[in-house]
Order: structure tokens, then C-alpha cells, then sequence
């Protein structure tokens, strides 16, 4: 899906049966494996952690933002906007160049292994490790910075490869980003 062209409802490459975007109206779709990918997000992104909720969906949404997954950097920029008070510039920066966004060197280090990730897991070299524990990263924060990048791939595809539809509008996704911040991404959890 092209982040100018996304789908539209009832769209998607196959018959879904309900009117959700994204990976929830996949979810919808197959519950059965709608919880353990739910389980997965939540353990990565709001698990215990050095690293803040906020941080880790930056990570995510960096992530999906490269694979051009509207749905995904949408909702997960939501989410960091939200454990950040609301600053949407930053995450806008982040994916704009993490380089130059006002987060800390050890964050730009992260961010830099997970956009390396993102195209290929090989690409990542001894120097960017190095850089990342030169800045306080830990070997947990580190291996977690790995696996969120590398399943943010997964659930992108997951929701592109199946022709979802997305909403263009950065206000479609501000409930749903305060939710996942709040509630989270566990399914027995009620939803408000």
C-alpha cells in the first residue's frame, strides 16, 4: 500500500467480513492468531523495560513509517505521541531524520541499528553496536531494539500484503494511540 494511495474499506485482498483498518480488521479476521501477535506487541512495547512505552514506539513507528505502512506508523505514532504529552513534531521528526530529532544519542543509536533492521538484519556492523553501548545502551535494550524492528516488518506485511485499508487522517488514529498507550495490546483487557 503507497501512503498517498492507501486502500479503501472492503478492499482488502481477501474477504474480511467486518469494516476494521489495518492489522485490526486482520485480527478480526483470525482471532486465533490475532492474541499471540497482540501478546508479542505488548510484551515488546509495554513489557518491562529501560527503555519507556514512548521510546519503544518511536522504534515501531520508525519502522513502520520505512516500509511505508500507513496504518501501522499511524496508529504506533499515536501511541508515542501520546506516552510523549501529545508531541506529535517529535515523532514527525524522528521519522523525518532520527538523526536530528531531539531524542537522546543513546535513542539515535537505536534508531539507527532499527532502521538498519528494517532493510536488512545484516546490515547491522560492530560499529553501530559499539555506538549504541558507547551511549548506555544496554545488551536487553539492545536485543529488544532488534526483535521490535524485525517484527514491525512482520506486522507491516502482514497488513500491506493483504491490501488493508488505512485512514489518510492523523486524527482518525488519536483514540486508538491513547488506547494502546493506556490499555495496551492485550485482548482480555477491556476496551473502553
Amino acid at each position: 500500500m503507497n501512503a498517498s494511495d492507501p486502500a479503501k474499506p472492503g478492499t482488502a485482498h481477501i474477504t474480511l467480513n467486518n469494516p476494521y483498518p489495518g492489522i485490526t480488521g486482520l485480527m478480526e479476521f483470525r482471532k486465533e492468531t490475532a492474541h499471540p501477535l497482540n501478546e508479542l506487541a505488548e510484551t515488546l512495547l509495554r513489557g518491562p523495560s529501560s527503555l519507556t512505552s514512548g521510546e519503544r514506539e518511536l522504534i515501531a513507528t520508525l519502522v513502520s513509517s520505512r516500509n511505508d505502512c500507513v496504518f501501522c506508523q499511524s496508529c504506533h505514532g499515536a501511541a508515542a505521541a501520546h506516552h510523549l504529552d501529545g508531541n506529535c513534531d517529535l515523532v514527525d521528526a524522528v521519522k523525518r531524520d532520527f538523526e536530528s530529532a531531539d531524542v537522546s544519542p543513546k535513542m539515535k543509536a537505536l534508531l539507527n541499528i532499527a532502521s538498519k533492521v528494517q532493510v536488512s538484519g545484516k546490515m547491522v556492523t560492530p560499529a553501530d553496536i559499539t555506538r549504541a553501548k558507547s551511549e548506555g545502551a544496554t545488551d536487553l535494550e539492545l536485543h529488544d531494539t532488534v526483535l521490535i524492528a524485525a517484527a514491525f516488518c512482520m506486522y507491516n506485511r502482514y497488513v500491506d500484503g493483504l491490501g488493508t485499508w488505512a485512514p489518510t487522517e492523523r486524527e482518525a488514529y488519536f483514540s486508538s494511540g491513547k488506547r494502546l498507550a493506556e490499555i495496551g495490546y492485550n485482548p482480555a483487557k477491556p476496551y473502553p
